[in-house]
Formats: structure tokens, sequence, C-alpha cells
């Protein structure tokens, strides 16, 4: 069992959390939780937060805070949860990580280490576009890469204030990212 088991990963669109968060996951056997997810999952369940969330995704709308920090409760209270998560996309603003701060209180909990993945905009130009997907023309990728920058400066300061804090370099091969995760986490640093 590694030293450290509840993580929080983050860092822009196209950074490599969620294949970090999925890599991590497996060989430590901790569960990833990607805020994503766990909101398709609960709309499709029809369970009650998740009917709440389907209005704001009808309407095409960002679901609110407090609906996503209902859906990590949920998430966080289940079994297997109990020897720790990776949270992947959740908290993205300093709101929702006074949000997370309290709800770990609450469930008298803590996070280990928040892993923030920091790659050049110009290398995630190329990873986003190379992706292929529809919605991801440069036009879009660039605003994403703004609202992420505007939003997340502040959750850096917040979380290094902490000492639990690990910038890796994501634009590395991708088992050397993994590695000095792996590493961090073991070291409990």
């Amino acid at each position: 069992m590694t030293q450290y088991s509840r993580l929080i990963f983050f860092g822009p669109p196209g950074a490599g959390k969620g294949t970090q968060a999925k890599e991590v996951s497996k060989e430590c056997n901790i569960p990833h939780i990607a805020t994503g997810d766990i909101l398709r999952n609960a709309i499709k369940e029809q369970t009650p937060v998740g009917k709440k969330a389907q209005s704001y995704v009808d309407n095409g709308d960002l679901v609110p805070d407090e609906v996503l920090g209902e859906l990590v409760r949920d998430r966080l209270q289940q079994p297997d949860t109990q020897s720790g998560w990776i949270l992947d996309g959740f908290p993205r603003t300093l709101k929702q990580a006074e949000f997370l701060d309290e709800l770990l209180k609450e469930l008298n909990s803590s996070y280990d280490l928040v892993i923030y993945l920091d790659v050049p905009d110009e290398v995630l130009m190329k990873r986003l576009l190379g992706r292929g997907r529809k919605d991801d023309t440069e036009e879009t990728i660039r605003h994403r890469l703004d609202i992420f920058h505007n939003e997340t400066a502040e959750l850096i300061s917040f979380y290094k204030q902490r000492n639990h804090f690990l910038q890796v370099d994501g634009n590395q091969p991708l088992p050397q990212v993994t590695e000095r995760i792996k590493t961090a986490m073991a070291e409990g640093s």
C-alpha cells in the first residue's frame, strides 16, 4: 500500500490527467473518480442528483458547483473509497476547493497529495487538435485554456500553501510521468 492514497489530479485540458489517474488507479487499486463519469452515471441511473444535473446538461449549461459537490459527496461515501481515491476534474475552481475541504472535514477525511500536471499551451494545442474531436478547434481549445488559466491560477496557490502539492512536468513520456507520481506517493511528498 502506498503512503499517499487520496489524491487530487488537476491540470489543463489535454495534460493527461485522466490517463495518469487511470494508470495510478489501476496500479494502486484505488478508484479513479472523474466528475464527468459520475455525472453521466448519475444522469443515466436517474439518481436524485442526476435528475438535478440533467436539466442543466439538457440546456447546455454548466452543472453548478452545488450539484457537482453533491455528486462528489455521494461518491466519496461509497465503500470502495475507504482505502483511497483519485479525484480527476474536481475541484476546478477555488470555490470548489473550499467546498471539498469542508466536505472532507465532514467525512473525517482529507487528501494526501495534489498533483498538478503542467504542460505548455503549445503542446496542449497539438495534443487536443490531434484527438480529432469535432469540438476541438483551435479557437475552442484556446478559449478552454484561457478559462483554465484564469480559474486555476488561484487554485495552484491555494494548494501550494498547504504543502501537499506536487507539480509534475506533463510534457514527458507517459511512463515517466506515472513513475514520478508513484514515487511522490510512496515518499509521502
